[in-house]
């Protein structure tokens, strides 16, 4: 996992972990009653499992985890662990729709980021086209029940808040670091893995998947959008287009809620429909250069 893909290809890398996180919420359903940091720690310890298991598979040779300076490692666990940490307790302490909006910030701030790394420039397009996902964004949680932004849910709104600057810190960051290899992101899941255990035995307590369906959903939660997502996120942050990713991350919601109308978990909307257009064109207009341009 450590080869550099051109910008292009590391960009469609970065876009197929969007397509895997839509994937969270109907596999997340499907597990049943997990706590959250149990959960966390399950699949995050299969995440763990999917880098050495990849490139065994490709090359027929166990990797070495690779050295990691210091700041890699804060900033790898600190990025997985802290946005997940976080948005657990936003969820715990506001409603979910509101503290999803509010978190779904992170794709905007991760544009606005990378205007600070060398070499990067943000142009009207890229503004343009992650104002559209983020309108995109609001139409679809507008379209779920009207908002309570009640200040008894400060705590989780700030919660949800913090996740999104961690997450888009962590994403940013990543470009900054893009001498440390993917492999690395193993490393990474792993000791996330162990401090959600610890969370977990702190505020939770222990159920274990009911069915096989259930242990199932557990197991392709770790590989997709728990595992192989963050492996492809680190490839499109280190070596594609951030300003673009950044923009078609606002599909997450849209895709993730059109699973759920099709798995019957939620019904169809017009919301849904006017998201979906409007996310999707922000994204073609952010993408204009890479569309019209050859690496």
């Amino acid at each position: 996992m450590s080869a550099q893909p051109p910008a292009r290809g590391a960009t469609l890398i970065g876009a197929a972990a969007i397509a895997m996180w839509s994937w969270l919420s109907v596999l997340a359903v499907a597990t049943g009653r997990i706590p959250a940091f149990q959960l966390a720690a399950m699949t995050f310890a299969v995440g763990a499992c999917i880098g050495p298991l990849s490139v065994r598979a490709r090359t027929g040779r166990w990797p070495r985890l690779p050295r990691v300076p210091l700041a890699a490692w804060l900033v790898g666990v600190g990025g997985l662990f802290g946005y997940h940490a976080l948005y657990f307790i936003a969820l715990r302490f506001s409603p979910p729709a509101e503290a999803g909006l509010l978190n779904y910030f992170w794709p905007l701030l991760i544009v606005l980021f990378s205007a600070l790394l060398p070499g990067e420039r943000l142009k009207a397009h890229h503004l343009v086209g992650v104002a559209l996902g983020l309108v995109g964004t609001v139409v679809l949680f507008a379209g779920q029940g009207g908002a309570n932004f009640s200040a008894a849910y400060l705590p989780g709104f700030a919660a949800a808040l913090a996740a999104a600057f961690v997450w888009a810190g962590y994403s940013v960051l990543s470009r900054r670091l893009k001498a440390v290899p993917t492999d690395a992101v193993a490393g990474f899941c792993f000791v996330t893995a162990l401090l959600a255990v610890l969370a977990h035995l702190a505020v939770e307590e222990t159920v274990w998947p009911a069915s096989a369906g259930q242990w199932l959903a557990v197991l392709a939660l770790g590989a997709g959008p728990v595992g192989l997502a963050f492996y492809a996120w680190d490839i499109g942050m280190k070596h594609g287009d951030i300003r673009v990713l950044g923009a078609a991350a606002y599909a997450t919601p849209v895709l993730s809620t059109a699973l759920l109308v099709i798995a019957g978990y939620a019904a169809p909307s017009l919301s849904l429909a006017v998201a979906a257009l409007l996310i999707a064109g922000g994204g073609l207009v952010a993408a204009k250069d890479m569309l019209t341009k050859r690496d």
